[in-house]
């Protein structure tokens, strides 16, 4: 309120995870509890923390052991899909593009996000983001700068940076959004946030920051299969 902000003008996403990934000492849920109840108190426990009646993007924060706890976990998120406290539904550290092609197949509510560690390991998802683009999954990346640091580091990267007015840091966010994707930030240094925001909007205002010779050269210091 102090900011003139309604609830529409935020985008909320929180994601359930499995006990093996929580910290013990903090479990949003019975961690003795049958799987669909965990689900079910964790949505509410997000609810409650967050302060919101809605949710507006909720991610499986990887799939689960088997693909039968997978489809149980979603089936009770799409409960609350239906009863309009979840919006969307995504997934998370699923690397293995017949298994989100297999998921997005059996269940009833598509998933709309997949979020995934972008680095050379997996090929940067050349496959799944091809997947993502035929389906219109939004492809979200995290560890984008970290995994990619030494090209970041490099004179030519940090050249192009300069010609564009971004840091070398930006400049990767710009290279992710022209693809079509969204690359998750987790500074918490305000100024960054600041830089973050600025090439955010300067693609909110159509420029276009990057052309097809940038992405191709980036692409390459990058070792990165271009994908438009």
């Amino acid at each position: 309120e102090q900011l003139g902000l309604n609830r529409e003008d935020l985008f909320l996403q929180t994601k359930f995870t499995a006990i093996g990934g929580q910290d013990r000492n903090d479990v949003p849920y019975d961690a003795h509890a049958e799987l669909e109840d965990q689900v079910r108190q964790s949505v509410i426990t997000s609810l409650r923390n967050l302060q919101t009646e809605y949710i507006d993007s909720l991610v499986l924060h990887s799939p689960m052991e088997t693909m039968d706890e997978t489809i149980r976990v979603w089936k009770v998120l799409e409960i609350f899909v239906d009863e309009g406290q979840i919006k969307q539904l995504g997934i998370s550290n699923c690397y293995d593009p017949m298994k989100f092609q297999r998921l997005y197949e059996q269940v009833k509510v598509k998933p709309k996000v997949l979020q995934n560690r972008f680095y050379k390991k997996s090929n940067f998802d050349v496959e799944l983001r091809k997947i993502c683009k035929s389906l219109g999954v939004e492809y979200q990346s995290f560890w984008t700068l970290s995994a990619s640091a030494k090209a970041l580091a490099s004179r030519d990267w940090k050249a192009v940076a300069r010609t564009k007015g971004l840091s070398p840091q930006t400049l990767m966010y710009a290279f992710m959004m022209t693809l079509g994707h969204t690359p998750l930030s987790g500074t918490k240094d305000s100024g960054h946030m600041g830089e973050d925001v600025d090439v955010m909007l300067r693609f909110q205002q159509g420029e276009e920051v990057l052309d097809g010779e940038d992405m191709s050269r980036l692409s390459s210091l990058l070792g990165i299969e271009l994908l438009l």
